[in-house]
């Protein structure tokens, strides 16, 4: 079987993509080189609508793909990046999504979402990572979620899941934009009707839910940082020069 793609969205109208560099190089540029150090990955593409990114990717001689500005979210612009560079792929490949902002990536997690859809087939293999403090689970910025004993996803929400109204100790996870999907279902995911509770709560893993199929949580062993404001740009300088991983790519400055 070939290797899964892996394909970074990244757009610099979101706040996903800050113009800051990170310890020198490009929020998206890190995502780049903490994927390919994966062994379970064959390409690492970069898919963007923007001319800065573009250029930026070819400079560091990451591979990238021109995609439409008129995509609503990433896994769209992950669909379409798809389309244009391996369509011949078969059905049943995975195709890996890393969203541009997921700065703390590591090659593990990459090979256990491979391990788990090798095993389960399951149609979407989403990650979560532990939530640390009660703030961020409060914070509806943070996507929480909550899970069945067999791993499968019960519900994606802004709000804090599980409630702490009766016990502060209770498990607190956050969904990742590091999702794998069949490459089948990701074609079929932009077809399917949006759904209230996915409009309700802004979350597009919920219309995979509310259509009765199934996401299969891949849980993380540590705290992972979605760059969304300058608080978490903040938080990701610090562990990215802390991080074991990053040394495998770049010299860290001193």
């Amino acid at each position: 079987m070939n290797k899964p793609i892996c394909i970074v969205p990244a757009r610099m109208a979101s706040s996903r993509y800050p113009g800051k560099p990170l310890l020198g190089l490009a929020l998206v540029l890190h995502v780049h080189d903490r994927c390919r150090l994966s062994p379970s990955l064959g390409r690492v593409v970069i898919a963007t609508c923007d001319d800065e990114i573009m250029a930026a990717a070819q400079a560091h001689g990451a591979e990238a793909v021109m995609t439409a500005n008129t995509h609503p979210g990433c896994v769209d612009r992950t669909e379409e990046a798809v389309w244009k560079i391996a369509a011949d792929l078969a059905d049943d490949a995975l195709v890996l999504m890393v969203q541009g902002d997921e700065v703390l990536v590591t090659p593990k997690m990459i090979d256990t979402i491979v391990e788990t859809y090798e095993r389960t087939k399951a149609p979407v293999v989403n990650l979560v990572s532990p939530l640390n403090s009660a703030a961020d689970h409060d914070d509806p910025n943070c996507v929480k979620v909550a899970a069945s004993t067999s791993g499968r996803a019960l519900f994606f929400s802004r709000s804090a899941i599980p409630s702490r109204v009766r016990t502060q100790d209770v498990p607190m996870f956050q969904q990742t934009g590091i999702i794998g999907f069949k490459k089948s279902f990701l074609y079929q995911f932009g077809r399917l009707a949006r759904t209230p509770l996915e409009m309700a709560e802004g979350i597009d893993m919920l219309r995979v839910l509310e259509h009765d199929l199934a996401v299969h949580l891949v849980i993380a062993e540590m705290e992972t940082i979605g760059v969304d404001t300058p608080a978490d740009l903040a938080r990701a300088e610090i562990r990215l020069a802390e991080d074991p991983v990053t040394a495998r790519y770049m010299k860290v400055p001193a």
